[in-house]
């Protein structure tokens, strides 16, 4: 992939990140993902496919109302983007794929502070993703127990 399609796919990787946290179009957001090899990995080894992604969003749907996201710094190399993203919203109900487990909601505004990686398919689809958040700024908004 030449560098103006990485370019390209800047709006790809927005417009489903929109989706994900929106929960509309489920075959537009399918339209931007190689949806059968697609692979993530996040924090502490959490790896997973691309239904398991769509299921931790639909988790963050359920605990989260008023939630949005927006991009920071792009940047765009051959095949992939890296970026800046902050997720939010506020925590009304449980949410059950906390790092610490499943957790009451505290009402409490919350912002996953992220930083993405995704990788590009030939066809511009995303194929893979890595992510690094601070879990422990993250817990405490979410009201876990610990310090």
């Amino acid at each position: 992939m030449c560098r103006e399609h990485a370019t390209t796919s800047s709006p790809v990787f927005s417009r489903a990140g929109e989706l994900q946290v929106s929960g509309d179009n489920q075959a537009e957001l399918d339209s931007y993902f190689d949806t059968r090899q697609f692979r993530f990995h996040g924090p502490d080894g959490f790896e997973t496919d691309y239904a398991g992604l769509a299921n931790y969003f639909k988790t963050i749907r359920a605990a989260f109302d008023d939630r949005s996201i927006r991009r920071g710094i792009v940047v765009a190399e051959a095949n992939y983007i890296a970026c800046q993203t902050w997720i939010e919203g506020t925590f009304v109900r449980e949410f059950t794929q906390s790092p610490a487990g499943a957790l009451a909601p505290n009402g409490q505004r919350v912002v996953w502070d992220l930083a993405n990686i995704f990788r590009f398919d030939d066809q511009g689809r995303i194929i893979e993703e890595w992510v690094r958040t601070d879990y422990r700024s993250f817990l405490r908004q979410l009201g876990a127990p610990g310090k």
